[in-house]
């Protein structure tokens, strides 16, 4: 009987010992740490620890992975946002601070290789950036902050950071071949400082992204480095978003408007609507400050709507020989409800539709010809006319107008002030407007400021005449009294 109790309980410590290591090893793992169990027999319990095993090791593999899916890219393998501010975190605390470069970049027109050859080549166009990237800086540090947005690292980048800026330009103007694409591209980059330019992850981030939009800004393709100037320059460009945001609904908005006067019909023909906006605080902002901020945020949507609407109401209290001209923006112009907008302008004020004038500029032609002249036709079906603003300034194509029948060309105000002292600007207005005559197109030179340029616009065959000559834009309780006055003092013909 001892013999037999000796034996049991020998047998049962040989089988609780490799059960206690599998609960001591579960406590470790349930803690964090690596364990194992090692498997000394081929029985039940040998197989429980080497499931054990397997079981431990493809957890650690899968939170391997997880670490690394929190920490990088999916699509390139890159650094996400996340680890690049631990990276810029532990760059500022390294030896007290050491001067380094953080560039923040992106791909110029990157939308329209999505938009023409699909995200696929998009995304692998993302990949060879990346490593393009890598190959410029291969000691600096690069992430990719999401969409085609880059960033990266370079020690001692005080020094060096002009001629990094202007390789990594360089290096995103060469043509890539993705998917048996030739694509052409490039890039614009902001550069911060460390620590000058900020003492944080944010700081710097924030600070190289205004840099950025600088670079963009002053015409792509380029590098800046950030300056305070530009940190006021974006709170104020905030502040008037802010304030933007809520001009249209406080009514703070309204239309001036300025005469175009017939020619051939000696009186006015027609009144441009023009934006005004009068903050309660600044006064009144200039159209050059807020026009562009609204088409940025996409604000130039609603704030251009309401501007069809009110015009359309106010030409109805005018003579019906008198048209209303209503400028469209790139933004509101690409937008699917331009049409229906102005259908519901026309039909709730009553205008006539050959009474409303859309004028657009021709950068609407640099990215796709055919989409804004399918555009132009579907606005000629609702009877409106359509004029071609600023004509002559960079992308005139004689292609288009022969494409699509504008109503009118409006010759910009550049050509008008040269006519006195220069001959060649004369001969460029004969040309426009023997162009345009034969086309059948009206034709209006803008900025016309005294009786002289008048008279050559006169014997040039020029149609209509707009600019301080006759008139400032006027506000709309104004205009029937300006009418008066120009019908009883009509320009000798």
């Amino acid at each position: 009987m001892v013999l037999a109790i000796v034996g049991a309980f020998a047998a049962s410590r040989r089988l609780a010992r490799p059960i206690i290591a599998l609960e001591a090893a579960a406590r470790k793992v349930s803690a964090g740490e690596h364990a194992q169990v090692e498997v000394e027999t081929r029985d039940e319990i040998g197989r429980l620890a080497r499931s054990f095993n397997r079981m431990v090791n493809a957890v650690e593999e899968r939170e391997r992975q997880i670490a690394h899916m929190a920490f990088h890219d999916s699509l390139t393998g890159l650094a996400n946002r996340t680890l690049l501010r631990e990276q810029i975190a532990l760059a500022l605390h390294r030896h007290g601070g050491a001067d380094f470069a953080l560039f923040c970049l992106d791909l110029d027109n990157f939308k329209s290789v999505n938009d023409t050859l699909g995200h696929p080549t998009g995304d692998a166009l993302l990949c060879e950036v990346a490593t393009r990237l890598a190959e410029t800086c291969p000691q600096g540090f690069v992430a990719r902050l999401g969409g085609d947005e880059f960033a990266v690292i370079v020690q001692d980048g005080s020094g060096a950071a002009d001629q990094t800026g202007r390789a990594i330009v360089q290096a995103l103007t060469r043509p890539f071949t993705v998917n048996g694409h030739r694509i052409v591209t490039g890039g614009s980059v902001g550069i911060a400082l460390a620590p000058q330019d900020g003492q944080d992850a944010t700081s710097l981030l924030k600070n190289a992204d205004l840099a950025l939009y600088r670079a963009k800004h002053d015409g792509k393709g380029s590098h800046r480095f950030f300056e305070n100037a530009m940190d006021a320059e974006a709170q104020a460009r905030r502040a008037m978003e802010v304030d933007l945001h809520d001009a249209l609904r406080n009514g703070e908005l309204e239309l001036h408007f300025q005469p175009l006067f017939g020619l051939s019909q000696n009186r006015v023909t027609a009144f441009e609507a023009l934006m005004r906006w009068n903050h309660p605080v600044r006064g009144l902002v200039s159209p050059i400050d807020f026009i562009p901020l609204a088409e940025e945020t996409g604000l130039i949507i609603p704030i251009g709507e309401w501007a069809l609407h009110e015009a359309c109401r106010i030409a109805t209290s005018w003579g019906d020989d008198i048209r209303v001209a209503v400028n469209v923006s790139p933004v509101q112009f690409r937008s699917s409800t331009l049409n229906s907008i102005v259908l519901q302008a026309l039909a709730r004020s009553g205008l006539e539709p050959q009474r409303l004038e859309l004028e657009i500029t021709e950068s609407l032609f640099i990215d796709n010809v055919e989409a804004t002249l399918a555009s132009l036709h579907s606005l000629k079906v609702l009877g409106v006319r359509v004029a071609l603003d600023d004509f002559g300034t960079g992308y005139s194509s004689l292609s288009y107008l022969r494409s699509f029948p504008f109503d009118k060309l409006k010759i910009d105000r550049s050509f008008i002030v040269d006519l006195l002292a220069n001959k060649g600007a004369t001969a460029i207005i004969r040309a426009i407007t023997t162009l345009a005559d034969a086309l059948g197109i009206e034709t209006t030179a803008e900025g016309v400021e005294s009786s002289e340029q008048l008279d050559i616009l006169r014997s040039e065959g020029c149609n209509q005449i707009q600019g301080y000559l006759f008139s400032r834009p006027i506000p709309a309780s104004e205009v029937p009294a300006l009418l008066v006055k120009l019908s009883g003092s009509r320009m000798a013909a």
